[in-house]
Formats: C-alpha cells, structure tokens, sequence
C-alpha cells in the first residue's frame, strides 16, 4: 500500500516534469516550482524569498498573498523567521508560530497572526542566497514529509537562482562596459573637438565680453612657446584652458602631463618632478623618469604652483630659462624641450612680497599671464553653463541626469540673484545635478530655480562661515571640500564613484584621492 511519502514522490516527479516543460527563464522557473510547492502541500499562500547583499530581502514571486499586497511586501511576512533560517542556515517546521516559544513574541507574528509555517533555505554555492517560504491558517498543517518535498524542490529552485544571478551579474558587466565606453568615447570625442581646427576655445562656455577678451588672450598664448601663468578662483576652469593651450600650439603632437603640486607629498616632490636614478635616495630601487621628461615634446601644466617647496623654485627657474635640469641622483645636465603652463588661485605677487615665492620665478612666469574672471564677473554666461551641464547629464551612460526645461523667468532670475558664487563655474555643475536628479521637475520655474539655488548657497554658507581670521586659506579650501564630498556621499549613496565625481566637477582619480584624503572611502 503506498505510503504518503510514496504519493508525495510521485507527485513531486509530475510537478517536476511540468516545470521542466514549462519553463526556460528562471524566473519562471521559481514561480513555477513555487506553485508546485502550494499545490503538493495545500498551503494557503507562498513565497520566494531572494537574500541580497547584506541580508537584504527581495520577494522575488508571491503566491495568494493577494495584488494589495505586492506592492508593500515586506509588512506581510515576518523578518524574523527569515533572520532565524539564515543565522541557523537550516529550513524550520513551525506547527503554529501563535504558540512557539522561538517566534510568539515577535510583533509581526502576532500582528498578522500567522499559524503554521514552512521555510527552507536555498544555497548557491554554499551559501544561503533564497528562502523558499510556505504558510498556511491551520495548526499543524505541515509535516516532515513535505519538509522533504521543499528540499527536493530546492535543488531545481537553487538552479534556477543561480541562473538568475549570474544573468543578473551579466545585465551589470554589461551596464558597467556600456558606461565605461561611454566615458571612452566622449575622451575620444572631446579630444577630436579641441584638435580639429588650430585650436578650439569652444569647451569653454560663454558670450560676456570677458570671455571674448579671455578667447584673445588664450589665442595669442596658443600660438607662442612661453610660459603661461593662469591664474583665478578655484572652480574658473584653469585646467581647461591649459589644455586648450597646450592643443593650440606646436606641442599638441605631444602628452599634456598635469602635476597638482598640492598633493604631492613633501619627500617626492623633486623626484615626481625631475626623476631620479637608482640609488639616490633609500628606496629608489630603479631609475623612475620625472613628469618633466614624461612630457617631453608636449606641455608640463603644474597646477597651484603656489604650493611649490622653496627648495625647488631655484631649479624650476634653471630650467625656464636654461631648458636643462638633473634627476635626483645623476650629476648629468638633461635637455627639456617642453610647453610650461602654471596655475595659481593665490596671488603670487603678495607671496613674493612675504618672501613664500621667488621674484624672479614669479617675473618669468608672469611674462604670460591670463587672468580667468570669477562667475560673478560674467553673471550673463551662467544660463549657458547651467544648459551645458545639464545636456551632458542627458547624454551620459547612467542617464543620471535628463532633459530639462528652464525658463526664461528662471534663467533671468539666475542672472541677476544676489549670490557670488564662491565656487564659480563648479557650483554651477552642483545646481545642475540638484535640479536634475528631481524627477518630479519638469520645468524649472523662477521659484524652483530660486529654492535650489538657496539651498546650494546654505550649503556654501556652512562652508564658508568656518573661515575666521585665524584660518588659512588652504585650511579653508580643504574643510569645503571635505563638506562637498561628504555632501555628495549623502544625497547620492546609490549612484557609483564615477557619477558622483562627476557630480562633484572632478575626474574620478581625483575623488578617489579626496576619499582617502578625508577618510571617506
């Protein structure tokens, strides 16, 4: 006489069968195998239960729970009988949770009054990565031979899990080489722009009167070997016009090496700048070349050249003037045949006066200088700025940002608010990414444009009120950036480090540095 473990056997090859014949996603795999696991056991309703990252619960398939409650899944199940079966990595047979010791104080337990309970893990790899979930109104409905029904069913469902995290895991290759060739393509495109005519000033925004005498300026400089000195606020696109410099003149064929001379660390400045030989110093275990002979027969840009150690301004005017220099280590005179562009957002004339700087370096160096204006001194250029970045939102590979209306009432009042833009044409990019990322937005008006530009100068604000007397200038610059980015990490914890650098007006190499820098990482 056949037993019911017999009856169940068969049962589960019929349900099997059916799923096999059935099914080719995996999804449906599991909704399947899910409404074999109700019908063979009689239960009154069931779940699929994912287990993400960190614990995280998704309800992949719910079976009679009823459409109202898809949408708010996670208040009809009780979490923690899902903690139990992972903490435990074992399935649980409850004949009725109302009266188990385990389980009867948990409020959701008695809030939904839940009576007799199935739970079995899934393992991928041995590692619980679903909780197939089954319950029913009556005490004692299940037994152990449908326990053992669950975990046969487990084996195809643990396949068909698999699958669907390795497609899962594709679907964000894929996503992550789609934005990566995005980034590659707009480098390719850019670089293109700038070196499909002699020069192209077009990358930096704007019709005031000051740009256009800015546009002179950087076309004269193009055209020449001397060395250039840029100097501005930080955020007034420097780093820009370097580059636009560099692919003007004859040293475009050439790399364009960019040094921050405030991050180098104080016993690496001179050999990150000039190379050294093996030997010179403990730990110089190889010759290493300098950026200067990394940008031989292009441009050397040394940004915040301010920042420069005393010690090696004497040898940084030797080779302005004399076009030679020596690597740490090697007595030998080296030729440099190099573009030199530099930057500062300090005045270099005061610190010379404070003996910080040499004259004669600051007089060679200023022999070309270009003056970039703060935003607040071409105010009619900031509607352009605002569509600009807005647009190159649109276009990139997360489409993080979108198409935006302003108008004119908004773009108006935008040129004539009452605020100084401490952070220039950066603080801009922010208000882009503040307006952009709020779905509800359609059109930004007068009044919504005003609020998000109140709350970018709140935060600006809170920066700024820290600058007392007392406080350094690049003590001051380093809190604001620590506040940018702790700003950036809190409204935007889901985006990834590349869209919230660019979020920020930064490359992605120098988020990271920041990260570390403050600890943030």
């Amino acid at each position: 006489m056949a037993t019911d473990h017999d009856k169940l056997g068969a049962l589960f090859l019929k349900a099997i069968s059916e799923v096999l014949q059935q099914a080719v996603k995996p999804d449906r795999v599991l909704a399947l195998i899910l409404d074999q696991a109700v019908t063979l056991t009689g239960a009154d309703r069931g779940a699929f239960v994912e287990v993400g990252r960190e614990g995280v619960f998704t309800y992949q398939v719910l079976h009679r729970f009823g459409r109202r409650h898809v949408a708010g899944a996670a208040g009809v199940f009780s979490r923690g009988l899902f903690t139990h079966v992972l903490e435990s990595g074992k399935g649980i047979l409850v004949p009725n949770a109302m009266e188990d010791m385990r389980f009867r104080e948990n409020e959701s337990i008695q809030n939904l009054r839940i009576v007799s309970i199935l739970c079995q893990p899934q393992f991928v790899k041995k590692k619980i990565c679903g909780i197939l979930y089954l319950e029913s109104n009556k005490v004692g409905h299940f037994s152990a031979v449908h326990q053992t029904l669950l975990e046969n069913l487990g084996h195809f469902s643990e396949q068909a899990l698999a699958a669907l995290q390795a497609g899962r895991a594709l679907i964000e290759e894929r996503n992550r080489l789609h934005a990566k060739a995005g980034r590659i393509r707009r480098e390719v495109e850019e670089s293109r722009s700038l070196l499909s005519g002699e020069w192209n000033f077009g990358r930096f925004i704007g019709r005031s009167e000051a740009v256009r005498r800015l546009e002179k300026s950087v076309s004269h400089a193009a055209r020449s070997d001397f060395p250039v000195l840029l100097t501005g606020e930080t955020g007034t696109g420097k780093n820009l016009l370097a580059r636009v410099i560099h692919h003007g003149g004859r040293q475009r064929v050439g790399k364009f090496v960019h040094l921050s001379c405030p991050s180098l660390e104080p016993g690496t400045v001179e050999s990150t700048l000039f190379g050294h030989r093996k030997g010179a110093f403990t730990g110089a275990d190889r010759d290493r070349i300098g950026k200067i002979q990394d940008a031989e027969g292009g441009t050397l840009f040394l940004d915040e050249i301010s920042s420069l150690p005393s010690s090696l301004q004497p040898k940084l005017l030797r080779l302005l003037e004399e076009k030679t220099y020596e690597p740490v280590g090697d007595h030998r005179e080296h030729r440099a045949d190099l573009r030199f562009i530099a930057s500062t957002n300090r005045d270099l004339d005061a610190l010379v006066q404070q003996g910080e700087f040499r004259e004669d370096l600051f007089h060679r160096l200023n022999f070309l200088a270009i003056h970039l204006p703060p935003l607040r001194e071409r105010r009619e250029d900031i509607p352009l700025l605002l569509r600009h970045f807005l647009d190159r939102g649109e276009a990139s590979s997360d489409h993080s940002m979108r198409w935006l209306e302003i108008t004119n009432e908004a773009s108006c009042y935008l040129v004539e608010a009452d605020y100084q833009w401490p952070g220039n044409v950066r603080q801009v990019q922010q208000l882009a990414a503040r307006l952009a990322v709020d779905e509800d937005v359609k059109k930004v008006s007068a009044s919504i444009m005003q609020s998000a530009l109140e709350d970018l100068a709140r935060q600006s604000g809170r920066a700024s009120s820290k600058i007392d007397g007392k406080t350094s200038l690049t003590g001051a610059i380093k809190e604001t950036e620590r506040e940018m980015v702790e700003l950036i990490l809190k409204e935007h914890p889901d985006l990834t480090r590349i869209r919230q650098a660019e979020l920020l007006g930064v490359s992605e190499s120098k988020f990271y540095k920041m990260l570390r820098k403050f600890d943030l990482s």
